[in-house]
């Protein structure tokens, strides 16, 4: 798929401007755009159920580099968790944008899906949480009788803390299964065991590409057969399935197959505004990763679509698009870089810094391109303290105007 953008309409300019670097040794000129007054919406959305997949902020003063445990700032990352409540989204937390299996251990995990929980619940907002085996060693090959353990283990602990359960894809699952059978086995046993009904999570192998051939096979026609007949018999403990393969096609087909009851939570960071608003038979709800990075306009399109007015919707999410696309283009799994980005540019955070050092998973091409769509979305509250810390990225780069 396609990860081209182009320029959103021309937005009020606040006057000022600053000067972005070209691939090709040239620089372009941006107006600095007049932030929205963004409204609150201090209660869950309506019109969907929209959870946004949230990352960690990291404490400056500990050890986040490669290979070294979280050093979580605790207080900043459960501030960036109450900015997204007060724009109505519940959050799916410990999931990959928290970068689950890419520097985030258990222990840190645990942690915060307890500290996130209790919070959740202080506020009255929704919150999910990802329970998979990743306290398993890395890259350790085990029976599958020691992944089913691994995952009710998790599993318990989410539930421990109030939170309800998202089953995420395993890399260990995806190491030890030889069929499909092997994996219907694993998440029967789960399923069977849960108290409440969960989300179950299949994460493509453009976000981990640990987990090709999941659910038994590299044929995705084949694959879906398989995880819809789980969904079918287990249906009454399925709240939802979340499936990020990144193609619309598939999520319409898949979720006019689910069983009545089954939500379709989109994890289509390319594709979202469509899926949401639906095709007047069936809608996708949300789960999103992108959804952290344009929190307030998500809310005013989801407020727009609780009164029936799609024109609004439509407006509002079509600046952010042109944004998630480029926060996700290939290599896909560094997403988590450009959303921390966002929050550092929106003043949300201290520090652009990143569990294990990820900071440094995108050029600063890139992260100037994130700039500009962000600016054009009208996203960055305070345009000179973005255009600021922008500089300051070009200038620890070598890149001077």
């Amino acid at each position: 798929m396609s990860t081209a953008v182009t320029s959103p309409d021309a937005v009020p300019g606040t006057g000022d401007s600053i000067r972005l670097p070209d691939a090709d040794g040239g620089w372009r000129t941006v107006e600095l755009a007049v932030p929205r007054d963004w409204q609150p919406h201090p209660v869950p959305h309506t019109s969907r159920i929209a959870f946004a997949a949230a990352h960690v902020i990291v404490d400056p003063r500990l050890e986040n580099v490669p290979g070294a445990p979280a050093g979580v700032d605790w207080e900043a990352t459960l501030a960036f968790r109450r900015h997204l409540f007060a724009h109505g989204l519940g959050v799916a937390e410990a999931m990959d944008t928290a970068q689950r299996n890419m520097g985030l251990d258990w222990p840190a995990a645990a942690e915060l899906i307890t500290r996130s929980a209790a919070q959740a619940r202080e506020h009255g907002a929704r919150i999910a949480s990802g329970a998979g085996t990743d306290h398993l060693a890395a890259g350790a090959q085990v029976p599958l009788e020691q992944v089913t353990q691994a995952y009710l283990e998790q599993v318990a602990h989410v539930e421990g803390a109030g939170s309800q359960v998202i089953v995420m894809a395993s890399r260990h699952l995806a190491a030890a299964a030889t069929s499909a059978e092997d994996y219907l086995g694993v998440y029967t046993t789960i399923l069977e065991q849960v108290s409440e009904p969960v989300v179950l999570h299949w994460l493509g192998e453009a976000f981990d590409p640990n987990l090709a051939g999941y659910w038994g096979s590299s044929d995705v026609t084949v694959a879906t057969e398989t995880f819809l007949g789980l969904v079918r018999q287990h249906a009454a403990k399925v709240d939802g399935v979340k499936v990020s393969l990144l193609s619309a096609e598939h999520e319409r087909g898949l979720r006019a197959a689910l069983p009545e009851g089954v939500r379709l939570y989109t994890g289509d960071d390319f594709n979202y505004p469509e899926l949401i608003e639906g095709d007047g038979t069936h809608h996708s709800d949300a789960l999103l990763g992108a959804f952290a990075a344009i929190a307030p306009a998500a809310s005013a399109a989801l407020t727009a679509l609780e009164s029936g007015d799609v024109d609004t919707y439509r407006a509002e999410m079509a600046p952010t698009l042109p944004l998630s696309r480029t926060i996700f283009e290939a290599p896909t799994f560094h997403y988590k870089t450009g959303i921390a980005f966002v929050s550092w540019l929106s003043g949300l955070q201290d520090g652009f810094a990143m569990v294990g050092g990820l900071q440094s998973a995108r050029s600063p091409l890139h992260l100037a391109r994130v700039f500009e769509l962000a600016n054009a979305a009208r996203l960055l509250p305070d345009p000179d303290l973005a255009a600021a810390r922008m500089r300051l990225v070009l200038d620890l780069a070598g890149l001077r105007a």
